[in-house]
């Protein structure tokens, strides 16, 4: 088995991933891995050329890119005291092809991640990141799902 030197925590900043961190966090101190821990703003879908009243999409993206960064420090901030082998990231794209692309880029031996259990339709319409993380993935992916 391939030693878990670098291990990428995708976070949603969801109750289940949450629960998910606290597998890669313990795995992460238990291997003196770096952890890497990435957020994906789902890139919004473009509007551009319908008539929405006052609204500037250029400071949306920049108000939730800007947002999910307080998020990350918030959650950093409580989860990661005293640990000092981390580093965050937040993109915009698909969030199973970023979590992928920075999963090669950083070089990573393992991914963690929640789960959220869709199930029935909501499944079959939506899909499972999870999942798609799972089938593309060139390193072991550990899905967590929350009780």
């Amino acid at each position: 088995m391939k030693p878990f030197d670098t291990i990428l925590f995708a976070v949603d900043f969801s109750e289940s991933s949450d629960h998910a961190f606290d597998y890669a966090f313990e795995l992460a101190k238990k291997f003196s891995s770096r952890l890497v821990i990435v957020h994906v703003i789902n890139e919004p879908v473009d509007l551009r050329g319908f008539y929405v009243p006052h609204i500037s999409f250029d400071n949306l993206e920049k108000e939730i890119a800007e947002g999910a960064e307080k998020m990350m420090d918030r959650f950093c901030a409580a989860k990661l005291e005293g640990f000092a082998n981390f580093e965050r990231a937040v993109i915009s794209g698909v969030p199973y092809e970023e979590i992928v692309r920075k999963s090669e880029e950083v070089g990573a031996d393992l991914i963690v991640m929640g789960t959220h259990g869709r199930k029935g339709l909501d499944h079959m319409l939506f899909g499972s990141t999870a999942e798609r993380v799972v089938r593309m993935s060139g390193c072991p992916v550990m899905t967590v799902r929350q009780d």
